[in-house]
């Protein structure tokens, strides 16, 4: 059976003979389809303490979170037709950024803020950005950029810095 539109239309299936073969069945000049800007979208847990100064309510006091951080990077895709990869954003998350956050006492290991959600949102979208202009993503990635970061401080509960709200364009 042979793959190709006719055989395998919308519903169709079909197990492959054998794996398409970069040179023979497709050409390097065909990986990348388009140029466009696209977008890719990772999360990561950490587990942290923290407590809000001048602030009447339960926060004030010594707590913990399971938080929840979603990055939105977008990229023109290389020749491969990848815009970046989710491995680089994980490279980036582990060695820039989780360290500062994971099992830490968050107004003893960030810079000096109030450790709200807003505060930190911030703090992520800034560190990513520095990454990604950073070797070797500066020359890796096609106009890659941070486009927003959300932090989950519940399930239920984030806060959000955008790209059109952070960067003067």
């Amino acid at each position: 059976m042979t793959h190709n539109n006719h055989t395998c239309g919308p519903g169709a299936f079909a197990i492959p003979e054998r794996v398409q073969r970069l040179g023979e069945d497709i050409r390097r000049d065909q990986l990348q389809y388009h140029q466009r800007r696209v977008m890719v979208v990772k999360e990561f847990t950490f587990d942290a303490a923290h407590h809000l100064h001048a602030y009447e309510g339960k926060c004030m006091n010594l707590h913990g979170h399971t938080y929840r951080a979603v990055f939105g990077i977008s990229a023109i895709p290389g020749e491969t037709g990848l815009a970046m990869d989710f491995g680089d954003i994980k490279d980036i998350w582990k060695s820039s950024i989780e360290g500062w956050l994971d099992h830490r006492y968050l107004n003893e290991s960030l810079p000096p803020m109030n450790t709200t959600a807003e505060n930190m949102v911030v703090w992520l979208f800034n560190k990513m950005e520095e990454a990604l202009h950073s070797e070797p993503y500066r020359g890796q990635i096609r106009e890659g950029r941070t486009e927003f970061v959300r932090l989950f401080e519940t399930p239920t509960s984030y806060a959000e810095a955008r790209r059109e709200w952070m960067v003067d364009e």
